[in-house]
């Protein structure tokens, strides 16, 4: 696999010349090269890489976020590129295999790739972060996780437990959300789903909403009959799942099966948007929901009017999604901070970063904070509807400040990379089963 050195085509121009076939085929396919020609052919271009699993358990998560970044690829190509140069991006098929995630970075990285963008489980984001740190690349992250990291060559963009979850439990023993009593954790047996399970735990103490017990599952489950068995039996009167990928599937078609209706037994998915819901049935998930940043459904020109070009582009069939948006915001936010920084070297880009400018998102502002190279986002919970978008039926007063390292799991941790970097405490030690 090498960086093309080819002219650049963009989808208007073959639609026009009568390829769009051709390019439509090729995005399904990996490597992936594409990008704007609006800057002249012969400049050399800036090669970047986008690393997201095409096929696999993650594909349906992860190919959304991917052609979210084209889309952002190919508006910065079609307005001039950076710094009179184009953006050429290579996007291979990673498989959903951490190990893959690793050889294909290493390559892109090698090449000369001078920023990274992708990666959605722990595995993959783990197999990628020492690489970035090694070559002393960017890797910007848009999936919301389970935090408890902090690297300065990682930027993170997605939503991190304080604006996620323990938001989510504040609104469960609400009267809003239903005054429940007992929760449920179900989520992937991985770093994410343990790391959760521990906050939760934390979190809940002294609390109304006590824990009701945890599964933590493969990836590859795809019998959940055992896991809704355990949850009925807990006394559980809601769930929050962190469950990623086709997991999903399995687990709302056994929900509804044995009969939990989401009045009596809501469940309160982390991972779920609205592409998520084009592979799930409306009649086995409508009435849950779903805690993000971001829905399709927010009011909004700004949202209105990048859902309308998103879907002109890649079909009027497609939908938006929350780490469609960050990953589309992360993109610009690279590009702005290139721009201001008139450099595409790491250090001046984080520079640049620090600033507090951010971007206009369709979503809202997108700014890192400087300390910790995470994303302020607001926490807003959507119940699912029978057209497969969300009803906002929470939304935070603002965005939440990030917080990777909350003290009532990580005693002593801080991290801060304008000062001195990460500071790091006790062992964080995780408790048992809920």
């Amino acid at each position: 696999m090498t960086l093309s050195t080819a002219p650049l085509v963009t989808r208007r121009a073959a639609l026009r010349s009568g390829s769009a076939a051709t390019l439509a085929a090729a995005r399904r396919m990996g490597p992936l090269l594409v990008a704007g020609c609006a800057v002249a052919p012969s400049t050399r271009a800036i090669p970047i890489g986008l690393l997201h699993s095409q096929t696999g358990p993650m594909a349906i998560s992860s190919t959304p976020v991917r052609d979210a970044q084209i889309h952002a690829l190919e508006e910065i190509n079609a307005t001039g590129g950076l710094l009179g140069r184009p953006v050429e991006f290579t996007a291979p098929d990673s498989r959903s295999r951490p190990n893959l995630f690793a050889n294909r970075a290493r390559r892109l990285l090698e090449q000369g790739a001078v920023a990274l963008f992708g990666c959605w489980t722990a595995e993959s984001r783990a197999a990628v972060i020492p690489l970035v740190e090694e070559f002393q690349r960017l890797l910007f992250y848009a999936v919301p996780y389970e935090g408890g990291e902090a690297s300065r060559f990682v930027v993170c963009g997605g939503q991190i437990p304080n604006q996620q979850v323990r938001p989510v439990l504040d609104w469960l023993q609400s009267a809003a959300g239903g005054l429940r009593r007992r929760v449920f954790v179900v989520g992937v047996d991985d770093r994410s789903g343990r790391l959760v399970a521990h906050l939760v735990r934390r979190w809940l103490a002294g609390r109304p909403l006590q824990p009701a017990g945890q599964m933590l599952l493969p990836l590859s489950l795809r019998d959940f009959r055992d896991t809704i068995a355990a949850i009925r039996d807990s006394g559980a009167d809601c769930v929050i799942s962190t469950l990623a990928g086709n997991t999903n599937v399995g687990f709302f078609a056994a929900l509804a099966e044995a009969g939990l209706e989401p009045s009596r037994l809501p469940v309160v998915s982390t991972t779920i948007g609205e592409d998520e819901l084009r592979n799930l049935r409306p009649d086995q998930v409508e009435g849950h929901y779903a805690v993000s940043a971001y829905f399709q459904s927010d009011s909004g020109s700004a949202n209105a009017e990048w859902v309308e070009d998103f879907r002109r582009e890649f079909g009027f069939d497609r939908v938006t999604s929350d780490t469609m948006e960050t990953g589309y915001s992360l993109v610009h936010l690279w590009a702005d901070a290139v721009r201001r920084a008139g450099s595409v070297a790491t250090a001046a880009v984080i520079q640049a970063l620090r600033d507090g400018r951010g971007y206009d998102g369709p979503g809202g502002r997108l700014v890192m904070d400087p300390a910790t190279q995470h994303c302020a986002k607001p926490c807003r919970i959507g119940r699912i509807r029978a057209d497969r978008q969300f009803t906002l039926v929470h939304e935070s007063p603002g965005p939440i400040p990030p917080d990777p390292f909350p003290s009532v799991a990580y005693p002593g941790w801080s991290c801060d990379w304008t000062k001195g970097g990460l500071v790091r405490g006790a062992e964080v030690k995780l408790d048992g089963d809920l």
